[in-house]
């Protein structure tokens, strides 16, 4: 494929991301202790999702498929992952989620939300469990783990290679072009982010974590909400401040436009607190050099691919516009 080429198939499933328009038998098996009010309500949620609702484990299962939770692959504020294998031998992660306040509306919410997607680069959610306090979510095993790995490593150019690089921006794009156009029911993720992209064994990028998304009707993009959500850094301005602009798709958009900018730096574009760092904050950064006509040579790319990575910088940078609506 030639670059010309290689850039029109990038450019295309982004433009779509940045338009600015608008399983499996499931088991009920209920334990014979009494349900918390909290717990029944959780369960008619479910419930009311009818065929689409993922399956449902017991805890002895899930600590069955992980082997007593012997494999751990991470762990974060919302609890710990583990690696485990269902009874027809296909690998999973298991995220077991902390007892904690709050806890349960993100659980429900995520098994709400994946559960209404089919896409090639959207992770799937095998099954749940909800026992009480006891709340596990099931999901594919991605054996490459999760972006931020690679991008944030001092040589991530020589181990994913501008091409991969590329593909996987690709990939983000197409998934989020079906969560906000192509879903049944729409979906804005809000904490777009490289540590929620996972990569399968042929690096196939998956948006996965949809602990903070909200559900929107097919033909309405904007939300009305309080409060902001997400991740420092990625967070879109009106998301953080109404002032800026509805919260919409578009929230979207920003967080993928910031992500694709430390792709192509390979650091993250959070302003250090440091008062002596001498880091400028990237995104700035590369729109200066941009500016200057110097390019990407401050970025160590080469002729070959240059055109690759500036067609992903400049539809960074477009992403990124403070104002929802240009």
């Amino acid at each position: 494929m030639t670059v010309s080429s290689a850039v029109s198939t990038l450019l295309f499933p982004c433009i779509c991301v940045m338009m600015r328009h608008p399983k499996g038998k499931r088991l009920w098996s209920r334990s014979k202790r009494t349900s918390s009010g909290t717990e029944r309500n959780y369960e008619a949620m479910i419930l009311s999702y009818g065929s689409l609702a993922p399956k449902r484990y017991t805890y002895s299962e899930v600590m069955k498929i992980t082997s007593s939770r012997n494999h751990e692959l991470g762990k974060g504020g919302y609890g710990v992952v583990f690696k485990g294998r269902l009874h027809d031998d296909r690998l999973v992660a298991v995220k077991f989620l902390h007892d904690c306040k709050g806890n349960g509306d993100e659980f429900v919410n995520e098994v709400m939300s994946i559960g209404r997607t089919s896409h090639v680069n959207i992770v799937s959610l095998f099954g749940f469990c909800l026992e009480g306090s006891k709340r596990a979510l099931i999901y594919e095993y991605m054996p490459n783990g999760s972006l931020d790995r690679y991008i944030y490593s001092e040589n991530h150019k020589e181990i994913l290679g501008w091409e991969r690089l590329y593909a996987i921006a690709i990939g983000i794009a197409r998934g989020l072009e079906y969560l906000h156009h192509s879903c049944n029911t729409r979906i804005i993720h809000f904490d777009i982010k490289p540590h929620n992209i996972l990569l399968d064994r042929d690096f196939c990028p998956k948006i996965a974590d949809f602990g903070l998304a909200k559900l929107c009707h097919a033909k309405e993009s904007k939300l009305s909400m309080t409060g902001a959500r997400g991740t420092i850094g990625f967070i879109a301005p009106e998301v953080h401040s109404r002032t800026f602009g509805v919260v919409s798709t578009k929230s979207d958009v920003y967080s993928y436009g910031m992500m694709l900018l430390e792709m192509v730096g390979g650091r993250k574009n959070v302003k250090s607190v440091a008062e002596k760092s001498s880091e400028e904050y990237f995104p700035d950064w590369i729109y200066d050099h941009f500016s200057q006509d110097d390019g990407l040579r401050a970025c160590e790319v080469t002729s070959e691919i240059e055109e690759i990575a500036k067609r992903m910088t400049f539809i960074g940078l477009w992403c990124i516009q403070v104002v929802p609506k240009f």
